[in-house]
């Protein structure tokens, strides 16, 4: 029975210590994988994070990435990150803020950020670099219903290949124009029963249209038999107009004297109204004035007169008077082009779009409407600056919108 004891208590003690070098054995390996852990580079996994419908997407048989390479090249710069900079970690790698990127860009290296566009049109094959064997410099717009396309087809003849041609669709019909070839190379937006200042305020915006010099933005019911555009834009940089149009037909379509064609001219810039309707020689509409129905913004005035485009008055009244905010001098920079001139045809396609109501016709509510926003858009102006001014403490200037 002694001999039983002393083996059984031997057998416990070697269990014991079997167990004690069990644990010790344990702590070791745990601090030394904890060791050997910290002592490599922190990898952000969040930054490789892809959608699953992306991954299936990119994986399918026609493609030439998979999305094991896509990975493999994500974790070699995460890779790379990190060992250029052995102190950062994953908080640090998220850490990118740019206070003068684009708003809501600010989290973006400056070098991705792309904050410009255009209306060029690419190829879906082939290097990108090698998609535009020209840049067109200027933009032409018309909101268009088809019952005008024969007078815009002889329009648009008249605009070289020098320019993007953009087409705002008021009915609805767009492939009927492929009749015409140019309308297979031009842009088509098309919303029902809008007006050109809805589709400018918001498809024009600056930043879409930055690449070109000069923009367009035009009726429908313009005759352009002694019209060319290149020469037009050659005469709007000879005389540094940054806002212009071209003059009108005297007979046609004539409301102010100061869009009035001069026939001894190649430009005017001012003009005498009738007594009373000018406060100051070089005020709208004797100066500084040109109607809305056929306009040219230089890139830089456009980028002025959409901001203060409203997005709920889509007529367009008013704004002629205040266009003279955004050049400055403005009698200076905002004319009439007299040699190269035009016929406004006054045709009323887009007022018929209107509502027919108590025994109106359809243009009757849309005229009213103008008239309307006129007044919205005067008071609105009136108010923004007096409420500038009164934050500034000063004494606003006379007003002169009229």
């Amino acid at each position: 029975m002694a001999k039983l004891g002393t083996v059984g208590r031997s057998g416990f003690l070697r269990k014991s210590n079997e167990s004690l070098r069990l644990i010790i054995t344990t702590v070791i390996g745990v601090a030394f994988g904890y060791l050997i852990g910290i002592s490599f580079p922190t990898v952000n996994i969040i930054k490789l994070h892809f959608p699953s419908s992306i991954l299936s997407y990119i994986e399918e048989r026609n493609s030439g990435t998979t999305a094991q390479s896509l990975l493999n090249h994500a974790w070699a710069s995460s890779s790379n990150q990190n060992r250029n900079n052995p102190t950062s970690n994953s908080t640090n790698l998220l850490q990118i803020y740019v206070p003068t990127n684009p708003r809501g860009a600010e989290r973006l290296p400056p070098d991705i950020v792309v904050s410009e566009s255009d209306f060029y049109l690419r190829r879906l094959w082939g290097n990108p670099d090698e998609d535009l064997a020209t840049k067109q410099k200027y933009l032409v717009t018309f909101t268009v219903g088809y019952e005008q396309k024969r007078n815009i087809d002889a329009v648009v003849k008249k605009f070289s290949e020098d320019f993007t041609i953009l087409l705002f669709h008021y009915d609805g019909r767009t492939s009927e124009w492929d009749e015409f070839e140019w309308s297979k190379r031009a842009i088509h937006v098309s919303v029902r029963k809008q007006t050109k200042w809805w589709y400018a305020k918001r498809f024009l915006h600056p930043d879409i249209v930055a690449s070109y010099e000069y923009i367009f933005i035009w009726d429908e019911d313009l005759g352009v038999e002694h019209f060319d555009a290149e020469k037009y834009i050659k005469l709007v940089k000879k005389h540094g107009l940054e806002i212009s149009q071209p003059g009108l037909e005297p007979n046609n379509g004539l409301t102010w004297q100061m869009t009035k064609r001069r026939g001894d001219r190649e430009v005017h810039k001012e003009t005498e109204e009738r007594p009373g309707w000018c406060a100051d020689a070089h005020l709208p509409p004797c100066a500084a004035f040109v109607e809305i129905m056929a306009p040219v913004f230089s890139r830089d005035a456009w980028r002025c007169v959409w901001h203060m485009i409203q997005n709920d008055l889509v007529h367009g009244w008013g704004l002629d008077f205040a266009l003279r905010k955004c050049v400055e001098p403005a009698h200076e920079k905002i004319g009439v082009v007299d040699s190269q001139w035009i016929v406004h045809q006054v045709v009323p396609s887009l007022g018929n779009q209107g509502l027919a109501e108590n025994g109106r016709a359809p243009w009757e509510g849309v005229r009213q409407r103008c008239r309307k926003e006129w007044g919205m858009f005067q008071t609105r102006m009136s108010d923004a600056e007096k409420a500038y001014f009164r934050a500034m403490a000063m004494s606003p200037p006379n007003s002169t919108v009229r």
